[in-house]
């Protein structure tokens, strides 16, 4: 019995020997993974174990070498890609009910006569309302292929019974600029939260609709924008870019070095531009924000940006999932290698000391003050046209630097927001009073002149958090009072129009875009990048 057992065992890995002669790290893999197969006294799951494998390896290489299995691969890509399959609503859990902030613009909700304020209790005769059902479980349910149908069941204010609603599914966009407006007469804002596969037309879409309007100089938020496609990054970079200017390349041990220059058909190559970053900024954000800084195009605002200076290659795998392996190093157009340190091969205890590198800046006061970052002389670069001296070595810092604000933000607040006290009072308020605001404020401009958070507001958002038990602090509640009043109007008007609106009154007190609007209007722009 013993040899009937064995016999086979050994023929098929004197197989697997003979493919991979001359490799012997590859012929021990194989071998282990076919005598557990075959040997292991309990029944295993092969997919699961090589799964486990690639994880295992990818761990001691680098923090951004990873494996998504296909669910995660597709759940990935559809944010960069620009769009995903579904029908097409903006919503917001309320007490275990969905309710609809916006149905998206000519999307198959909109189209099938679903309204903002509707609540969808039902997905194809499967109760979703109170069954404590997760968000994902419920995206789950209403996304799917393009041209099927599903069967929603809705609740209406002022409609005694349910109504049903058969809506065909589409492709849905999503967008990577979440704001682009003129902040003042003559300078634009627009902000990117992502770098994906629609981000240069949408930036050069909205780069000319405001220099129609009049725009001269702009501002360019990539706060918390943690980066996307390289090529997306190097399209937007070469909008301000001259003709033949490096933007970044890339080299690595078995790829040799790339270059990426500017083409010279930018739409932005002469007026004054700002860029915003923060300690989130990383990977395509950095390589645009490098790429101007190096070459004395516009002035950088904010903190030292994230510090991702690798770049991965997509490996797909024969069942959807996929290897993203880091294959090199980009390098800034002054030849900076921005990559923060970490330890490679050491695991999780990499991860760990990579992840708290951002908590490590905040206890060392980074965040607060300039002059607690440090850089050795051995990381030191010149910008290419005039000269200034900037430095490598784990992110971008700023010309022009702005601490976090911890005067506003108190645990308090934190605690409001954490507990979903903040977006279920303006959802809230929205829904009882949706008609009513349309009528006082047909367009957002009269809403952002005249419409103020009340005493009666505040009073029902007490009363929600006294009801989700968050302490109340009064100090704490009087210091944070600004910000609490400006998140509420600017929920208010994204649930009423959209994201570019929310930007435009938080912006309204936030401390990074106040200081680029002073960079423009004092001098202090000319100071750092002195014209020809």
């Amino acid at each position: 019995m013993k040899k009937k057992i064995l016999l086979p065992f050994f023929l098929c890995l004197a197989a697997l020997t003979a493919a991979a002669q001359g490799n012997l790290p590859l012929r021990k893999l194989q071998m282990a993974e076919f005598a557990i197969n075959r040997l292991y006294v309990d029944t295993v799951n092969e997919n699961q174990l090589v799964e486990h494998a690639i994880i295992g390896m990818l761990e001691h290489l680098d923090p951004h070498s990873t494996y998504t299995n296909p669910e995660e691969t597709q759940a990935m890509s559809q944010p960069l890609e620009g769009n995903f399959e579904g029908i097409g609503i903006q919503f917001q859990m309320i007490e275990d009910t969905l309710l609809v902030i916006q149905p998206v613009s000519g999307g198959p909700s909109e189209k099938a006569g679903i309204l903002a304020g509707d609540r969808i209790t039902a997905v194809n005769d499967t109760a979703i309302a109170g069954v404590k059902m997760s968000t994902e479980d419920i995206m789950k349910r209403l996304r799917g292929p393009k041209g099927s149908e599903v069967r929603l069941t809705i609740v209406r204010r002022g409609v005694g019974d349910p109504l049903p609603f058969t809506v065909k599914r589409d492709k849905i966009p999503i967008y990577s600029l979440d704001a682009a407006y003129l902040i003042q007469p003559r300078t634009g804002y627009i902000r990117i939260n992502r770098f994906g596969a629609t981000t240069p037309d949408e930036f050069a879409d909205a780069l000319k609709r405001l220099q129609r309007q009049g725009m001269r100089d702009l501002i360019l938020d990539l706060q918390g924008n943690g980066g996307g496609y390289l090529n997306a990054a190097i399209d937007l970079a070469n909008e301000f870019l001259k003709q033949k200017d490096l933007i970044v390349y890339t080299q690595g041990r078995a790829e040799r070095q790339n270059n990426f220059h500017a083409k010279g058909s930018g739409r932005f190559q002469e007026g004054r531009l700002v860029v915003l970053v923060d300690e989130f900024s990383a990977s395509a954000s950095e390589i645009v924000t490098g790429a101007v800084q190096d070459h004395d195009r516009g002035v950088i605002v904010g903190r030292r940006t994230f510090g991702k200076g690798l770049v991965q290659r997509p490996i797909p795998l024969p069942d959807g999932s996929m290897i993203r392996l880091t294959v090199s190093r980009y390098y800034t157009p002054a030849g900076r290698c921005i990559q923060k340190p970490y330890d490679a091969g050491q695991g999780e205890d990499m991860m760990e000391q990579y992840n708290r590198d951002l908590l490590e800046r905040y206890n060392h006061g980074e965040l607060m003050h300039a002059d607690s970052i440090h850089f050795p002389d051995s990381l030191k670069h010149q910008t290419l046209r005039l000269g200034r001296t900037v430095y490598g070595g784990g992110g971008i810092m700023p010309d022009i630097f702005v601490p976090v604000d911890t005067a506003r933000y108190t645990d308090y607040h934190r605690n409001l927001v954490a507990r979903g006290v903040v977006i279920r009072s303006t959802t809230g308020y929205i829904e009882n009073h949706r008609q009513e605001l349309k009528q006082r404020y047909p367009d957002f401009d009269t809403f952002n002149r005249d419409f103020q958070i009340d005493d009666a507001f505040l009073a029902d958002m007490r009363a929600l958090a006294d009801k989700e038990k968050v302490e109340f602090n009064e100090a704490q509640y009087t210091r944070s009072l600004p910000l609490i009043k400006t998140q509420l109007k600017a929920l208010i008007a994204r649930d009423l129009w959209d994201m570019n609106e929310y930007f435009q009154v938080m912006n309204t007190t936030e401390e990074t875009v106040l200081q680029a609007l002073k960079v423009l209007r004092e001098g202090m722009y000319e100071r750092i990048i002195p014209k020809e």
